[in-house]
């Protein structure tokens, strides 16, 4: 039976999802050594200096060199770089476990696989959490704690290698559940990608209106926009990655929203109250849910810190 337990982790970024694995693994002992590299020095030293990382390399291939588990903590669009990288310099531990944690499993599969040698476990991974914030001094041991971790292990994986990952996901705090890569990409394209693009939209087009100043934006953004402005203060290079990489099921869900956007419209155009009425009641019913399941909090304010800068501890 599978502890969950690695010699050595090598963390191939240690931001926000790569620090918090840190802290939650040392919380439980799941690891002898962790190490880890990032794009930049200065990330890397600190990571070393916040104790994130025993230590730090310049290159993801000197971090892999040797690791039982490699985390590729990366945005989507360059996995499949670094994963050539580790291949080409041989860096890679025969019997080793690779695994990821982007929010796209079909490209990461694609991009990835290719560059994976005989003798090494590749199971994708995404954990469903994650705040706005980034860079390793935003992460902490909690982060997984009652949140789902998919893993999409793609056929012919060794199910030894998935059963140790799916228990070192859930000694980090998380529910774990196996899928196709094509199928999580679905369910997330409407549970994450859309809504973060919307997100967006909505931040941008406030901004240009030119009947709103600046300044009417921010000041009253206490009641929904404000909600929507905290994923659109996520990491843009991330969610460029995340939409160029899931285009279909972006797409296909974009035009499922379009649909239901389109109805709301009419009812409101119409004066059809009983539409609004039983739309707005499913609505509140799936959120409901939601709270129930233990995604989220239906504390006051959505369990925000009332104090200093806005840190909510949401999924992503």
């Amino acid at each position: 039976m599978s502890d969950g337990r690695f010699e050595k982790i090598a963390l191939i970024g240690v931001g926000l999802i790569g620090s918090s694995i840190a802290h939650a693994a040392r919380r439980v002992g799941l690891a002898d050594r962790i190490v880890g590299s990032a794009r930049t020095e200065t990330t890397v030293q600190k990571a070393l200096q916040l104790g994130v990382i025993d230590e730090g390399f310049a290159s993801p291939a000197e971090a892999a060199n040797g690791a039982d588990l490699v985390m590729l903590c990366a945005p989507v669009g360059i996995c499949g770089a670094i994963a050539a990288e580790i291949n080409a310099a041989n860096a890679f531990r025969d019997g080793a476990i690779l695994t990821d944690v982007g929010s796209v499993k079909a490209a990461i599969v694609d991009d990835v696989a290719p560059h994976v040698p005989a003798g090494v476990h590749f199971v994708p991974g995404h954990p469903i959490a994650g705040t706005e914030q980034s860079g390793p001094e935003s992460g902490f041991a909690e982060l997984f704690d009652n949140r789902w971790c998919i893993l999409t292990p793609p056929t012919g994986c060794d199910p030894a290698a998935v059963s140790q990952l799916k228990v070192f996901w859930e000694k980090l705090g998380c529910f774990v559940q196996t899928m196709s890569p094509e199928h999580h990409d679905l369910v997330l394209a409407i549970t994450s990608h859309v809504p973060h693009l919307i997100a967006f939209n909505i931040v941008n087009t406030a901004a240009h209106l030119e009947r709103v100043t600046d300044q009417e934006v921010i000041k009253f953004s206490a009641g929904g926009f404000r909600d929507f402005t905290r994923i659109a203060a996520s990491d843009p290079t991330m969610w460029r990655d995340v939409f160029l990489n899931n285009k279909e099921a972006v797409l296909e869900m974009l035009g499922r929203f379009s649909e239901d956007l389109t109805a709301l419209q009419r009812a409101i155009r119409f004066g059809d109250g009983d539409t609004l009425y039983r739309l707005f009641s499913d609505a509140r019913m799936l959120r409901r849910g939601i709270v129930e399941a233990g995604q989220d909090t239906d504390a006051p304010d959505f369990g925000r810190r009332v104090t200093g800068a806005s840190e909510p501890n949401t999924d992503e």
